[in-house]
């Protein structure tokens, strides 16, 4: 028994000294290993910011023409927009919901940013096809549809702004600057807002 413990203790002394030993081949690993994943997450973020940045431009129309037809903090829907207009407000969000639907793995600060935008993107695209339904919906139904489609598009654009800060935060601690990919918002939605410095500060 007294000799099963010291070979024990003799073997467990030696991984530890082999872990602790920074020249050990174990800690070579697992420095290359985290050397590999610092520069997979670094360019993660500059694929992001520039996929990020593309979608915030192609959503805009879509968001100034719902906020024409759902102006926020209003109590009553603006004009309607036209079949031609939400269709291609459609085509936009269905895009951009696709080009984020297969995202590679990095890490988890990274992933929280692109999640988050993800969830933005299905909100939002939601927020469409509630408009569209209710514009086919009875007149009756239509004010409750309206006000759904709404709210669903203030989340969105809250939950964007909160992965969009997310990112800009990346962007500084990898030391790019600051990167403001936000929608726009305004009071009322919840959302959080780019702050006063330059982009690339």
């Amino acid at each position: 028994m007294a000799l099963a413990l010291l070979v024990g203790a003799l073997i467990g002394g030696l991984i530890g000294a082999a872990l602790a030993d920074d020249s050990s081949p174990t800690a070579d690993r697992v420095a290359e290993l985290k050397a590999a994943e610092a520069r997979r997450d670094a360019q993660q973020i500059v694929d992001l910011t520039g996929q990020a940045r593309r979608t915030q431009q192609s959503l805009l129309p879509v968001l100034d023409g719902l906020a024409a037809a759902l102006p926020p903090g209003a109590t009553a829907p603006g004009p309607t927009a036209t079949d031609a207009a939400v269709t291609g407000w459609a085509t936009t969000t269905d895009k951009a919901v696709e080009e984020f639907a297969d995202p590679p793995s990095g890490g988890t600060a990274v992933n929280i940013a692109r999640s988050g935008l993800t969830a933005a993107l299905r909100q939002l695209d939601l927020a469409v096809d509630t408009y569209t339904a209710a514009l086919a919906a009875p007149p009756a139904d239509r004010p409750a549809l309206l006000g759904l489609a709404g709210r669903q598009r203030d989340a969105a654009v809250a939950t964007w702004s909160v992965a969009a800060t997310q990112l800009d935060v990346l962007n500084v601690d990898a030391g790019h600057g600051h990167a403001h990919v936000f929608l726009p918002a305004v009071p009322g939605q919840g959302a959080l807002t780019a702050d006063g410095a330059h982009e690339g500060e």
